[in-house]
């Protein structure tokens, strides 16, 4: 079956999670991406548990639908291979700063003397025409740039900030990263024109947490302070009941109504001012929520799913990372699925999360051992096996020891 990618090519010099994540959605999609990694690889091939060194699960997660060349880019041979890859790609991605792709020789000025159609993206920390420009940037980092603790702090009425317990940044700007160079090799195939894309980190978390968050300073002047009142109430949480815990939505008009219907107390909804429209419930969403604390203590957690159930109200149990891997839905929608990996044996994977009527994108091959494809991409590229010899003996490449 097509996919919708089949036949983009793609270099990808990046390494450790939000930019893999980015090519390996882009590789799902038909993209031929060839992994370029370093002589001793990405290092997120090192986080364990393992059955083999340098295939951990989360490089295993994040690699699929590539291939892997090791290339080393400091030596002139290196160089001379990654610019003949880069002859004949589509797209360029890379997550070094900008100021390291210069060191490298592999500038947009010098990429696109090579290749002047080509899409030269780049998913990195901070834009380049402010102060940070140079700095690194990590997930965590940007975690706390753009407020997300601090946020989490007043959520939870006080204590330490604490970070999001997920990758939260480099999956977001991956995701963004993949609508940004979607368009762009749109516009490329309508044209024939490449460009430089920059894709800062900060910038764009920045736009995801205020999105919600700018409140009263989306005015100018200020009119109120940031923070939605609703997201930052403590009692926004999971809830106890008399033996679980559950997760419910009571947002509309209709959902409240709902509610005190199915408690037996309809006349609550059109008595009580706090539950006249959706402003009065978010000025005095602390009261109702801790109200709604209270009372779902006094039964069990199916008592209340059923409850929600028929009246048509958004809920959902509280998984644990266990229980979600067994998850009824995700069983029978068929999201995991157990796979022989070459050399790991087997896996479990999980499907692309999108249903396409005509070109489903899926994985067409398992994260790729370091190296696994130096010889193939080489030889695609015109380099005969003295030359390739010569490199795997003087370290500019290499394949797996078996």
């Amino acid at each position: 079956m097509a996919r919708p990618l089949d036949g983009i090519k793609v270099i990808d010099l990046t390494n450790m999670l939000m930019a893999p994540y980015t090519t390996q959605v882009l590789g799902d999609m038909g993209a031929d991406v060839i992994k370029v990694e370093a002589p001793e690889g990405d290092p997120i091939r090192k986080i364990g548990p393992f059955r083999n060194p340098g295939m951990g699960p989360i490089f295993l997660n994040t690699n699929r639908s590539k291939r892997s060349i090791v290339l080393n880019l400091k030596t002139e041979e290196g160089h001379a291979a990654v610019i003949e890859l880069i002859r004949g790609a589509d797209l360029i991605i890379y997550n070094r700063r900008p100021q390291v792709m210069e060191r490298l020789g592999l500038s947009y000025d010098a990429v696109k003397a090579v290749n002047p159609r080509i899409i030269y993206a780049g998913v990195f920390g901070y834009g380049q025409d402010g102060p940070y420009a140079a700095k690194p940037a990590f997930d965590d980092l940007i975690q706390g740039a753009v407020a997300i603790p601090s946020f989490a702090q007043i959520a939870a009425g006080g204590g330490a900030p604490t970070y999001s317990p997920a990758a939260i940044v480099d999956r977001c700007v991956g995701l963004w990263a993949v609508g940004q160079i979607n368009a762009a090799l749109f516009h490329q195939c309508r044209t024939g024109e490449g460009q430089r894309i920059d894709i800062p980190m900060f910038e764009m978390m920045t736009t995801f947490v205020l999105g919600e968050h700018f409140s009263g300073q989306t005015f100018e002047p200020p009119i109120g302070p940031p923070g939605y009142a609703r997201i930052l109430s403590s009692d926004r949480r999971p809830y106890p009941t008399r033996d679980g815990y559950v997760c419910v939505m009571i947002y509309t008009d209709r959902h409240w109504q709902a509610w005190f219907e199915a408690l037996g107390t309809p006349d609550k909804f059109a008595d009580d001012p706090r539950f006249a429209s959706m402003t009065t419930r978010t000025e005095n969403i602390d009261s109702i929520y801790a109200e709604l604390a209270e009372l779902l203590l006094t039964r069990t957690t199916d008592d209340w799913l059923a409850l929600f159930e028929a009246a048509d109200i958004p809920a959902m149990p509280l998984h644990s990372p266990e229980s979600l891997l067994t998850d009824e839905h995700l069983e029978a929608v068929g999201f995991f699925k157990t796979v022989e990996h070459p050399s790991e044996g087997t896996i479990r994977d999980m499907s692309v999360p999108a249903i396409w009527s005509e070109t489903q994108p899926a994985p067409d091959r398992l994260a790729p051992r370091l190296g696994e494809h130096s010889e193939q991409v080489l030889r695609e590229i015109g380099f005969d096996d003295e030359r390739i010899a010569n490199m795997i003996t003087s370290g500019v490449t290499s394949t797996p020891a078996n």
